[in-house]
């Protein structure tokens, strides 16, 4: 140990975001490399694992060209799988959450053992039955990048019952696939291997990552990541279960976070954005039409991909501002409800992700919620995350010490002028868009 500097990569939906930071919490260098997600029909999603999972990373690792650094870790979206050849290169599809080849005996009673990544698993076995392994992203990017293909204990606990302490033989057998074929899991704080001469820290799920860092501490607090994927963790002070929506320990361990993920993130706002070329921002809060943002199904809280986009209470009059606004505030609805679901008691809202950039969605945020929207000041939360889990690992801090690296960003207010009619297209949304019964 040296130098002080860590690394964290983040593999995403549409990039790879690394982060090379200092003890001090300081950026000293940042990449990103975009990578495509396939989405060819509604019911398919899928990255080309080779350009995602190692290309980008690798690419990523060389354009923050810092030289030696003391630890490295990698998180990711979940789940995702592949299947690689003796190399460790991926040989089929990389596998993405809401796949139709993961819907298979999906379990919503028990949704983070939900067996999604099972059904990936079993197809893609089917696919390359002599495939060296079955690998998830951050595994196949770890053995990429020289280091071994390893996640955390965090995520073996959502794989139950393929994992319980160890890979299960006879449930993996099940499905055609051996132990030794999957990524290698390692507690939590201890170090999976080497890259080059850092640590590798074993890998862990994005949004765990993004909350070490948000500044969302306390049971007042709801954390909201807007990204390719909205996901939505309001902060409570009690274990609770909530039908449909997931809850896991904070990374202050008194506190638990509650809540899951929405497709009403950045891949619907986007599409809105292309649909509509430029709109202007909207300056009236009245003759905004309701948009239901289904347009691949929906995750937390009904879990139903079969669901569709649908746009409601147009008029002659209105125009493409008005239409995109109506895109901001579906987000902004998807994020109140499930804030509603958790019955918390939030009083803010700290945001990041890539779409705090984007003042019209955080507005949006702030009147749909009615709450202030606190900024993060560095929108890469999940990689600034992974840079801290990275010095942890190899022994520089302890995980509680955390908040050095909290950093803070503009906060947003919810406009007066928009409240009234805000609310009322929300009661409007919550009439048309589904949730499970008595929510």
């Amino acid at each position: 140990m040296g130098t002080g500097i860590t690394v964290g990569i983040d593999i995403g939906t549409t990039s790879v975001k690394a982060l090379a930071v200092d003890g001090d919490g300081r950026i000293l260098a940042r990449a990103r490399v975009p990578h495509d997600v396939h989405v060819p029909s509604v019911e398919v999603f899928e990255h080309d694992a080779r350009q995602a999972w190692v290309d980008g990373p690798r690419q990523a690792l060389r354009d923050l060209a810092v030289g030696d650094v003391d630890a490295v870790a990698i998180v990711s979206l979940v789940p995702s799988c592949t299947a690689v050849d003796d190399a460790g290169m991926p040989i089929t599809p990389g596998l993405l959450y809401g796949d139709h080849r993961g819907q298979a005996g999906r379990n919503e009673a028990d949704l983070l053992n939900s067996r999604e990544f099972r059904s990936m698993l079993e197809w893609t076995a089917s696919q390359a039955p002599d495939a060296r392994g079955y690998w998830t992203a951050p595994a196949v990017a770890g053995a990429a990048l020289g280091g071994v293909p390893a996640a955390d204990y965090g995520t073996g606990f959502a794989l139950v019952p393929l994992w319980n302490g160890d890979w299960q033989e006879a449930e993996l057998a099940a499905i055609g696939v051996r132990p030794d074929q999957m990524p290698i899991l390692v507690p939590d704080d201890e170090p999976a291997g080497r890259i080059g001469t850092a640590v590798q820290a074993p890998s862990m799920a994005d949004a765990w990552a993004e909350c070490t860092v948000s500044g969302a501490d306390s049971d007042t607090d709801a954390l909201v990541i807007c990204g390719t994927t909205l996901i939505v963790w309001p902060v409570v002070s009690e274990r609770v279960a909530i039908p449909g929506m997931w809850t896991i320990p904070h990374p202050r361990h008194h506190l638990s976070i509650l809540g899951g993920a929405s497709n009403a993130g950045g891949m619907f706002i986007n599409w809105a954005r292309r649909m509509l070329a430029d709109a202007p921002p909207r300056t009236e809060p009245a003759g905004v039409p309701v948009w239901v943002p289904y347009l691949k199904g929906e995750r937390t809280p009904v879990h139903d991909h079969t669901l569709r986009a649908s746009l409601h209470d147009m008029e002659i009059s209105q125009r493409p501002d008005a239409m995109m606004r109506a895109a901001y505030e579906a987000s902004a609805f998807s994020a109140r409800r499930l804030i509603e679901l958790a019955s918390s008691r939030t009083e803010r809202i700290v945001a990041s992700g890539g779409g705090v950039n984007d003042r019209q969605w955080m507005q949006a945020l702030a009147d749909c919620t009615g709450h202030p929207v606190h900024c993060v000041a560095v929108p890469e939360g999940a990689a600034l995350g992974a840079a801290w889990h990275a010095r942890v690992v190899a022994g520089l801090d302890a995980r509680a010490d955390s908040t050095r690296w909290v950093r803070s960003g503009a906060v947003v207010d919810p406009d007066p002028r928009w409240r009234s009619a805000c609310d009322d297209r929300y009661h409007r949304w919550t009439e048309l868009a589904a949730f499970p019964k008595g929510s």
